[in-house]
């Protein structure tokens, strides 16, 4: 169903407790995230970009209103079901182990498995297709740790993939990569969202790159989020005031953030 939206926010506020005291980071936040679009979370260092993406995936809860993932409050769900619903590709280190690349990527069926782990013809069907749409096939004996950053971060995509989701969402998936394979990355992601028809959110520092890749790019401000295609918030001034340095200024015809009297 085109459209379809995977998941809502309505009237979510964001933040921390401590001594009792609310600490709002940002209020009344209201997302929709529909069924094959790829959407970049942006905003400056230390707005509360992965503070909102842990209040959206249930790891945090919110400071007020609610979470909706298919029509379904997200505080509803029992970790089983969330893992068949909602992969998280994030940017921590994985601890120490020996397994391959396709053991790692083997680990996105763990929902669907049975209480022995065992791998039906259809895991190891979806496993292969997540690899191959990673193009990390030919690294399926490697060690995960023998791969590069950009390697692996690939092959993390593939257990999401094979995790097989109607929502991914991505902390800073592109960090640590060079612009080849930044792009390389996110024109995976894009490639998903069309073939797939997955719904993609990922948080990222590339604004330039996702404003040319992405359908839609939620843009994190003080006290304020905005929701829309890059063309229109081009179009009304909201990548202007992103940062707070008049040595750097969007340039709306060129579609990106050029250094001023540099």
């Amino acid at each position: 169903m085109e459209n379809q939206i995977i998941l809502r926010s309505e009237n979510l506020s964001i933040g921390y407790l401590s001594k009792d005291q609310q600490n709002s980071i940002a209020a009344d936040i209201n997302l929709s995230l529909k069924k094959g679009k790829l959407i970049a979370l942006i905003g400056a260092n230390g707005i509360g970009k992965s503070t909102l993406l842990r209040t959206l995936t249930g790891i945090q809860k919110p400071l007020s209103g609610q979470v909706f993932l298919n029509d379904r409050n997200i505080s509803d769900y029992h970790s089983i079901e969330m893992a068949q619903n909602l992969s998280l590709v994030l940017t921590e280190k994985l601890p120490p182990s020996n397994l391959t690349v396709f053991e790692l990527a083997a680990l996105g069926r763990q929902p669907y498995t049975n209480w022995i782990g065992t791998l039906t013809a259809e895991d190891r069907f979806k496993i292969q297709q997540a690899l191959e749409q990673t193009q990390t096939v030919s690294l399926s004996e490697k060690k995960h740790h023998e791969i590069s950053d950009g390697q692996l971060q690939k092959v993390l995509i593939a257990r999401a993939i094979a995790q097989d989701t109607p929502l991914i969402i991505l902390d800073e998936p592109t960090t640590h990569l060079d612009v080849l394979h930044k792009f390389s990355l996110l024109k995976l992601l894009k490639n998903l969202t069309v073939s797939n028809q997955k719904c993609i959110l990922f948080s990222t520092h590339d604004i330039d790159l996702a404003i040319q890749i992405c359908d839609e790019i939620i843009v994190m401000k003080p006290g304020k989020i905005v929701h829309d295609s890059p063309s229109t918030l081009i179009a009304q001034g909201h990548f202007d005031s992103l940062f707070d340095d008049d040595h750097i200024i969007f340039d709306p015809e060129k579609g990106k953030f050029i250094l001023k009297n540099f």
